[in-house]
């Protein structure tokens, strides 16, 4: 099969496209001909072989990444039920990573795909969709909330916006440049842009900022607080901290605070539920399963829309 394979740690550029024999599943596992998979930013920085608070460690090499993925079940190990062959299905945890055109995963963690989902919005939403829920679940946001998030335009910002829409608060999504910011006005939020002077100068009455980026930008989403706020970071693009300084004002880690102990965060079946159901529409961006590079790239520049997809 083709994959796309890191050998040595560095630049985008040392994705390699190349070809690796076809994965067999053992015992309880079934093989999936992958038809999208998942890529994420802290799949870049592992890429780059950097630890950051957040990151698990470098991988190791050679190694094939991602672990999202949907597609059909084309063959199954020992001991599983002849009726998953032919299922579409999507899982958030195979080996090897999802960057190929097929991996094997435990059947038991496969999920299959509700009625009407496509291949990509499903794998957006096992994992991202999975991580939005469980850091709002974190978060305890209420229809009383005047919320500002951050990054909205991403693939976890976009379905946090959706979320608190829905749930009745009033919501400014920050977002980088005009197509972004008119990105998040689709989604029903006031929308202003970062990458603009001052943005942060009209944003005001804030009671929770949910922030993906950090650094300075997040230090910007913190000062519009008001005393008796919340601070919640559920991500940190920008790989920086800054100080959390107002003593009126709580910081949660959510992001950290999940990857402590996922288990106990498992929204995978409610994300894609909702998503069948069209509570929660997530954006995709797909790119070519040869040009992961490219998409590490992107991602890397913030040049995305929406949750990042390898199409085989």
């Amino acid at each position: 099969m083709h994959a796309v394979v890191l050998h040595s740690f560095g630049p985008a550029e040392n994705l390699k496209y190349e070809t690796v024999p076809d994965p067999v599943p053992g015992p309880g596992e079934v093989r999936i001909a992958i038809k999208a998979a998942g890529v994420h930013f802290i799949e870049t920085v592992m890429r780059r072989g950097e630890v950051s608070g957040m990151s698990p460690p470098p991988p190791e090499l050679p190694s094939i990444f991602g672990g999202e993925v949907a597609g059909v079940v084309d063959m199954l190990g020992p001991e599983v039920d002849t009726e998953w062959l032919g299922r579409e299905v999507v899982v958030a945890r195979s080996s090897p990573g999802g960057y190929a055109e097929f991996t094997v995963a435990p059947v038991a963690n496969v999920h299959r795909i509700p009625a009407g989902l496509g291949f990509e919005a499903a794998v957006a939403m096992v994992i991202t969709g999975n991580t939005a829920l469980g850091l709002l679940h974190i978060a305890q946001p209420t229809a009383a909330d005047v919320v500002l998030v951050t990054s909205a335009a991403g693939g976890i910002g976009r379905l946090v916006v959706q979320y608190l829409r829905d749930l009745g608060a009033k919501v400014t999504g920050a977002a980088g440049g005009p197509a972004k910011v008119a990105a998040v006005r689709e989604l029903g939020a006031e929308a202003v842009d970062y990458n603009e002077p001052g943005w942060n100068a009209g944003v005001h009455g804030v009671t929770l900022v949910l922030d993906g980026v950090g650094g300075e930008l997040g230090k910007q989403a913190y000062d519009r607080i008001v005393d008796g706020g919340r601070f919640v970071s559920i991500g940190n693009a920008a790989q920086q901290e800054f100080a959390h300084d107002n003593p009126n004002v709580t910081s949660i880690n959510a992001l950290g605070v999940m990857l402590q102990d996922l288990g106990k965060f498992d929204f995978e079946a409610e994300a894609l539920a909702a998503a069948g159901e069209g509570k929660l529409v997530p954006a995709v961006q797909s790119f070519p399963l040869a040009e992961a590079a490219a998409a590490h790239a992107a991602l890397e520049a913030r040049a995305t829309t929406g949750k990042v997809v390898l199409v085989p």
